[in-house]
């Protein structure tokens, strides 16, 4: 990457706060977005209490974190704490710094502007969690004002924050680098799926917002009319929920649960169809990685960011939250319809362009040029 890209140009110093890394979406963003960073700026410093991940990190990042691995196990509030704690002492010795929060961004902007300190926040999940609870709104409004900017991953993003908190912000689609996706795919793997099957497949952490239950109930539904395979990919609390449910049905030979994986594109690759059950997003990365490698997509309709990818349903098939009558329907249409779901794959494979991390990764520096 670093041969494709301009000298550095900004003798600010910048500090991007990340407490928590834990191997999804965001995380995927901050390794590029903090990379690439690393060559535009002469100081580029990062916070975070998750040293496990600090080779993913170019060696010119000063890593701020503590000295023991112990806390690597602790849980994201502790990881926030402390590394509220590492802002502190920072800050203590200089303010002539622009912090950038990835992560845990209210108690960033709070320390922040105690320091008088410009910072800008990246939100990543779309306000539809929050928005409806009183008390979080009032609090998000206030604290997420005092940004010096607020960055958004889709455009739909930007129009949720400014319907529901009445906040302006700075759509940048997460920076997508194409070849490195391709080349991951290649990667020798082993072989998830059988012979002479629909091969689907899901990824994403086992929790209450990513919904995989609907997809289970859907399969459940026309387990008898189409002949399936389906691999899960991911960690979380509800994964016994899951295989509960995959016994009770028996889904077994149809289902499988596959841990988390660091390289999920060969196993993308080896699919015929992509599925994704969120109840809201961000802009999930899961979904342009899926189209990438030319992998055809139903996704629920959920805030925000599926809608976008796909084109308003144009490039892909969308069904609403958690109705997995609808998505068994989608499931057995792209069954007997893959010439006219390539058609509609061929048109959000085009639409790419959007997201290229290049065009992407130097709007972020020009934000942050433009408050310096």
């Amino acid at each position: 990457m670093g041969k494709n890209i301009k000298t550095k140009t900004l003798n600010k110093k910048i500090v991007i706060f990340m407490p928590s890394i834990e191997g999804g979406g965001v995380e995927k963003n901050l390794f590029i977005v903090t990379n690439y960073l690393a060559t535009r700026v002469e100081s580029l410093s990062l916070i975070s209490i998750s040293k496990k991940y600090k080779k993913k990190f170019h060696r010119s990042i000063n890593f701020i974190s503590l000295r023991s691995d112990f806390w690597d196990n602790l849980n994201r509030k502790i990881k926030y704490i402390l590394s509220i704690f590492l802002l502190i002492k920072l800050l203590l010795k200089s303010r002539n710094v622009i912090v950038f929060a990835f992560q845990a961004n209210i108690y960033c902007i709070l320390i922040c502007k105690i320091f008088f300190v410009k910072v800008i926040t990246r939100s990543n999940t779309a306000p539809i969690g929050w928005s409806k609870n009183f008390i979080k709104k009032i609090l998000f409004k206030f604290f997420l004002n005092l940004s010096n900017k607020i960055i958004v991953n889709s455009l739909e993003f930007k129009k949720d924050l400014k319907k529901e908190l009445n906040l302006e912000s700075v759509c940048i689609y997460n920076p997508l680098n194409f070849s490195e996706i391709v080349k991951k795919s290649k990667l020798k793997s082993k072989n998830i799926f059988g012979n002479g099957k629909l091969k689907i497949v899901n990824i994403g952490r086992f929790t209450e917002q990513k919904n995989q239950i609907t997809i289970l109930k859907a399969l459940n539904m026309i387990k008898e009319q189409i002949n399936f395979e389906m691999v899960i990919i991911g960690r979380g609390v509800l994964k016994e929920k899951l295989l509960n449910f995959i016994k009770l049905n028996n889904l077994e030979k149809k289902v499988k649960i596959v841990d988390f994986v660091k390289n999920p594109f060969p196993l993308i690759k080896q699919s015929d169809l992509f599925v994704l059950s969120s109840k809201y997003e961000g802009l999930p990365n899961v979904l342009l990685e899926a189209l990438v490698l030319k992998k055809f997509v139903i996704s629920s309709d959920c805030r925000t960011g599926p809608k976008e990818i796909l084109l308003n349903g144009k490039g892909g098939l969308l069904f609403k939250v958690g109705n997995y009558h609808n998505l068994a329907k989608h499931i057995s249409y792209f069954n007997s319809n893959k010439k006219n779901c390539k058609k509609l794959l061929k048109k959000s494979t085009k639409a790419l362009y959007r997201f290229d991390y290049k065009i992407n990764l130097d709007k972020y520096f020009q934000l942050i040029n433009s408050i310096a």
